[in-house]
C-alpha cells in the first residue's frame, strides 16, 4: 500500500534522486545535496513543533511503498510564506487606455511586481516518480497535504496557495524568462532558479523593475506562455481547481507559470473531512473509497483505501490499518466523496 508520511532526516539519498529527477524549473528541489539534507532536519523539527516561528515550518511528505520501503514521490507544505522571506509574483493588471482627441479606447495588460501573500501557506514540491503516474498516487500525495493542514489548523495560515511550473522546455529554458526577466538579472534561468530556492531572494528587490511591464510589447511566443503550467503540471492544476483553488492572474517571475489560491477553511479537504474513531472490525460489504489519515502531526501518515463507515465509526482492512499504525479506538481523520 502506497502511504503519505513525514519526511525523516534518512530519506536524504531517495529525496536527492527525486530533486534530481524532477528537473530543470523546479524550484524548491533546486538544491544541492547538503541544502535537501537541511530542508529534511528542518522538517522534522516542524513536525515535532520544536520551531515556534510558523514562517520557520517546511512539512515534507514522502510518498511510500508500505511494505518496500521504495520512496517514490514528495510534496510539502509551507506554513507562512512571504514573511521573512518575501515571496514576489507578477501581479497582472488591467490599465484602460482612452483618447477624446484620438478617439481611442482600449485595455492594455500590464505586470506588477508584488509581495501579495505575506503570511499564507503554500502547498507545493509535489513531483511523482514516472513509475507511478496515473496510478492516483498523484492525487494521493497532493490531497494529503490538506489533510496534514487540518490536523492542526492552529499551525497555518487563513489562505492557501500553489505555484506552478511555468513553460521550460527539454533545455530548461524558459522564453518567458529569456525576454523579461534576464534582461534585469543578467544570468542563466538556472541560476537563478537555484539563487531562489537558496538565498532570502534580496536579490529580486535589488535588480526588479519597480515600474509595470506592458504584456503588448513583449513578443507573441511570451505572451502566450504567460499562466501557463508546464504540460507535466496539468494535472496538478486539474487537483488544486478541484480543491477550490482559483487563478487571480498571478504568475512567477522566472517562468510565468500560475499561482492559484483558496481561503484556507474552504479547501474541499479540509472542509469536508471528519473526525472518526477505528472500529474494531474489519470493513463490511459496503465499503466507500477514502482518504484516510492518522491526524497525528509528529508522525503524520494518510492513505488511500477501501472502508466501511458506521456513524462516527471507520473500518479499516488490516493493510490499512498497518499503514497508518492505527489501532481500534484511535481517532483518524476521513475523506470521501460519498459523504462530503
Amino acid at each position: 500500500m502506497l502511504v503519505v508520511r513525514a519526511a525523516r532526516s534518512d530519506d536524504h539519498a531517495a529525496f536527492v534522486d527525486l530533486a534530481r529527477a524532477a528537473g530543470p524549473g523546479f524550484t524548491s528541489l533546486s538544491l544541492d545535496d547538503e541544502a535537501l539534507h537541511a530542508k529534511l532536519l528542518k522538517s522534522e523539527q516542524a513536525f515535532e513543533g520544536k520551531l515556534p516561528d510558523r514562517s520557520d515550518c517546511v512539512y515534507q511528505l514522502m510518498l511510500e511503498d508500505d511494505v518496500t520501503g521504495q520512496v517514490y514521490g514528495t510534496a510539502a507544505v509551507k506554513a507562512q510564506v512571504g514573511v521573512k522571506k518575501p515571496y514576489f509574483d507578477f501581479k497582472i493588471f488591467t490599465i484602460a487606455q482612452s483618447s477624446k482627441e484620438a478617439e481611442r479606447r482600449f485595455d492594455m495588460d500590464a505586470m506588477l511586481l508584488v509581495n501579495d501573500f505575506a503570511g499564507c501557506t503554500e502547498v507545493g514540491s509535489l513531483f511523482v516518480s514516472d513509475a507511478l503516474r496515473g496510478s492516483g498516487a498523484g492525487r494521493l500525495t497532493s490531497q494529503c497535504r490538506y489533510m496534514l493542514v487540518a490536523a492542526d489548523r492552529s499551525r497555518f495560515g487563513s489562505r492557501i496557495l500553489s505555484e506552478l511550473r511555468g513553460v521550460v522546455d527539454e533545455r530548461g529554458e524558459s522564453v518567458f524568462y529569456e525576454h523579461v526577466t534576464r534582461p534585469f538579472f543578467r544570468m542563466s534561468f538556472e541560476e537563478a532558479d537555484t539563487l531562489s530556492a537558496s538565498t532570502d531572494n534580496q536579490f529580486i528587490l535589488d535588480l526588479m523593475p519597480r515600474s509595470a511591464i506592458f504584456l503588448d510589447l513583449l513578443p507573441s511566443e511570451v505572451q502566450a506562455v504567460i499562466g501557463k503550467t508546464h504540460p507535466h503540471g496539468a494535472n496538478a492544476l486539474r487537483l488544486l481547481e478541484d480543491e477550490g483553488f482559483r487563478y487571480d492572474r498571478y504568475v512567477d517571475i522566472f517562468d510565468g507559470g500560475p499561482l492559484v489560491s483558496c481561503e484556507t477553511d474552504d479547501v474541499r479537504t479540509i472542509k469536508d473531512s471528519r473526525l472518526m474513531t477505528v472500529a474494531d472490525r474489519a470493513p463490511g460489504s459496503e465499503r466507500v473509497r477514502a482518504l484516510i489519515s492518522n491526524n497525528q502531526m509528529p508522525d503524520f501518515r494518510c492513505v488511500h483505501a477501501e472502508v466501511s463507515v458506521t456513524g462516527d465509526a471507520v473500518s479499516l482492512d488490516a493493510d490499512a490499518a498497518r499503514a497508518l499504525k492505527a489501532s481500534a479506538g484511535q481517532t483518524v481523520r476521513l475523506w470521501t466523496k460519498e459523504l462530503s
